[in-house]
């Protein structure tokens, strides 16, 4: 870039660039070098850049992930995703959510924080998992809105109704990972009620949305004898630290299953999808969150494919498309489709993206961030300790020992011979 322009233009004008022009351009100058580096220009990098991770994982095979380009030539533009050792070494995984363009995934007591969109990845070891017969553990992860600060919130919580009623004197139990400090710290104050249990365990049944996490729950409290339970969201503020309620419509407070809804994120905007039976088939619908107190939820459209059996809602793309996984009517295999909700039009995934039919398919919608990028290639956090190294020195050491195993045993070949 020329001299000519100011470097704060120069800098105003590279933030727009995607991710990948920027590793690459890291090695132009050294002013642009530092710059990339700087902790201030990573936190306040706000990329355009929206893709969709496609998993398909075919039975008796390894997974393959693929990142479309999110825009409109979706789903055209697409690439390969190679995952970096700590996610290779932590599969399968369950996603625990998506905030910021990072993934956070769970696998027996230990986390990853991994950024596609660099190819780095934060391993964290996470304490109390294994639980007594009356707890459950639920894990929620965002970023925090001020700072870029990743965080995880983990919560124990009394698992039955009816332990609840025999222990009355131990609340909601909740730990706070903060990437910054590399430590787990406990909350004692603004906790909710201990007649909450959430909707899932350990699974992707919540959902970050402007720094704010949001779990599907249900509250079953005694008054007067009588116990009434009733659905609801509770959040959690990943940068006030205060957790919240949010109401359901009314149609979902004290009717249906939780079961059949699930929440996601639309361009910053929290989404609940409702799951409902019409005579044979499956119908859907997608409520939208709108803003004011209290917040509430209105009703945008319902999907209803007359040919086809919706299975389930995968995702939505940044346009608002639902990806949404079928089985036609005239056959037994699934199909992933893009659905356009204002034409109703559907184009079949698998074929534009040659996806295998069976296994398992999920996909994430996700934002080009250099988030993790002043972090070590192969970082581990274990009880307040952070361990540093290099996989790849670690991969050659342990390449170089098993070639000195090989020539022993070539030597002592040639002597028995």
């Amino acid at each position: 870039m020329s001299d000519n322009v100011p470097f704060e233009i120069q800098e105003e004008i590279i933030k727009r660039l995607p991710v990948k022009s920027l590793i690459r351009f890291r090695s132009v100058s050294k002013s642009w070098k530092s710059l990339f580096d700087s902790s201030n220009f990573i936190t306040h990098y706000r990329s355009q850049h929206q893709h969709l991770l496609v998993c398909n994982h075919r039975y008796g095979s390894e997974p393959k992930y693929v990142s479309i380009v999110d825009d409109n030539t979706f789903p055209e533009q697409r690439a390969s995703v190679t995952l970096p050792p700590l996610v290779n070494m932590l599969n399968p995984y369950r996603t625990i959510g998506t905030s910021h363009g990072l993934f956070c995934l769970y696998n027996d007591g230990k986390l990853v924080i991994w950024n596609p969109s660099i190819r780095k990845a934060v391993g964290v070891v996470v304490p109390n998992v294994v639980d007594a017969k009356m707890f459950n553990t639920e894990l929620g992860f965002g970023v925090c809105r001020e700072m870029s600060d990743p965080k995880v919130v983990k919560i124990r919580y009394i698992r039955s109704f009816v332990d609840m009623e025999s222990v009355t004197s131990i609340p909601w139990q909740v730990e706070v990972f903060t990437l910054s400090t590399g430590e787990w710290r406990s909350l004692n104050s603004n906790l909710p009620r201990k007649s909450i249990v959430f909707k899932n365990r350990l699974s992707a049944g919540g959902v970050c949305v402007d720094g704010v996490f949001y779990g599907l729950a249900i509250d079953r409290s005694t008054v007067d004898a009588q116990t009434l339970a009733y659905n609801m969201i509770i959040s959690f503020d990943m940068t006030s630290e205060e957790f919240g309620e949010v109401n359901l419509p009314d149609r979902f407070v004290y009717h249906g299953s939780m079961w059949d809804l699930h929440l996601y994120n639309l361009r910053e905007s929290l989404v609940l999808v409702e799951h409902s039976a019409d005579v044979d088939n499956r119908v859907y619908s997608v409520w939208m969150m709108e803003d004011g107190v209290p917040k509430s939820f209105t009703k945008s459209y319902t999907i209803h494919l007359p040919d086809a059996t919706i299975n389930r809602v995968v995702e939505f793309t940044r346009s608002g498309e639902l990806v949404i996984e079928v089985t036609k009517h005239d056959g037994e295999s699934s199909w992933r489709v893009v659905y356009e909700p204002i034409s109703k039009e559907i184009s079949n995934l698998d074929i534009l993206l040659g996806i295998d039919e069976g296994g398992f398919f999920y996909a994430h919608s996700y934002m080009e961030t250099l988030l993790l990028l002043d972090h070590p290639s192969f970082m581990l956090f274990d009880k307040g300790i952070l361990y540093i190294g290099s996989f790849k020195e670690e991969c050659q050491e342990l390449k170089a020992f098993e070639d000195r195993i090989y020539n022993l045993k070539s030597m002592v070949g040639e002597l028995d011979a």
